[in-house]
């Protein structure tokens, strides 16, 4: 029995793309048991942008499981966005997870936005200023709370969402300059903690589609800009697409 997962990010959606996707969108029922939305969906993180994402993104005939992205904090109303989101049917997760009963088994989803730091030998400390402190206690705050989503999950197949990225190989392609900004070693961690099948991220607009943690689960970058169609479509069953 196979689980089929659609997922995209970084769709920044506001009045003008709204329409853009929802031709492709009204397939999903016939290619995917699942929708998941890797952070990003908003350009600036209003209230009046997330009424957009409900309208592209609602009632799709699958459920619809999303992270928020740094866009979606622009605007400092993410108590808004995600209720206008949960109120079009949308499931938000923050350090929580859930599962669904598809036709090919129970799939696990969990999320985190995620945060910066960087990779193993290139990365940030928590040593000196309070503030790097604080940017540190962010990422591994951030990366606990995935691990013990992850963990606490009963199901078949397990996903792990995120909005930043956990590896370098799917920020190849950015500026190395900037991959402490784009992900962090951390959520790599927290993915490899639990026995997850598949982790999606959003962020890299300029990265590599597929990566690997040190464990060895399949990371795959599903940005809008890096796999320019509407979604892509992943199969967890006996492989992974």
């Amino acid at each position: 029995m196979v689980i089929r997962i659609a997922a995209v990010g970084d769709v920044h959606v506001d009045e003008d793309v709204v329409g853009r996707f929802r031709p492709a969108l009204e397939e999903l029922p016939d290619c995917a048991d699942v929708l998941l939305l890797a952070g990003d969906l908003t350009r600036h993180g209003t209230e009046a942008e997330a009424r957009c994402v409900a309208r592209e993104f609602g009632d799709l005939g699958v459920p619809v499981i999303t992270v928020l992205g740094n866009h979606d904090h622009q605007c400092d109303q993410v108590p808004q966005v995600v209720k206008v989101l949960e109120d079009a049917g949308i499931t938000v997760l923050e350090g929580t997870g859930t599962v669904l009963e598809c036709a090919g088994g129970r799939l696990g989803v969990a999320g985190v936005k995620g945060f910066g730091g960087g990779f193993a030998g290139r990365c940030a400390s928590d040593f000196g200023e309070p503030e790097m402190k604080a940017f540190v206690r962010t990422t591994r705050e951030s990366a606990d709370a995935l691990a013990a989503a992850l963990l606490s999950l009963e199901c078949d197949s397990l996903v792990a969402l995120t909005h930043y990225s956990p590896v370098p190989d799917t920020l190849a392609g950015e500026p190395l300059e900037i991959y402490p900004f784009l992900g962090c070693y951390q959520l790599g961690q927290a993915i490899d903690s639990a026995p997850t099948a598949l982790a999606l991220h959003g962020h890299a607009h300029h990265g590599t589609e597929r990566g690997t943690t040190p464990g060895g689960v399949r990371v795959r970058n599903v940005a809008h800009p890096v796999i320019k169609q509407a979604y892509s479509v992943f199969h967890l069953g006996d492989q992974v697409d």
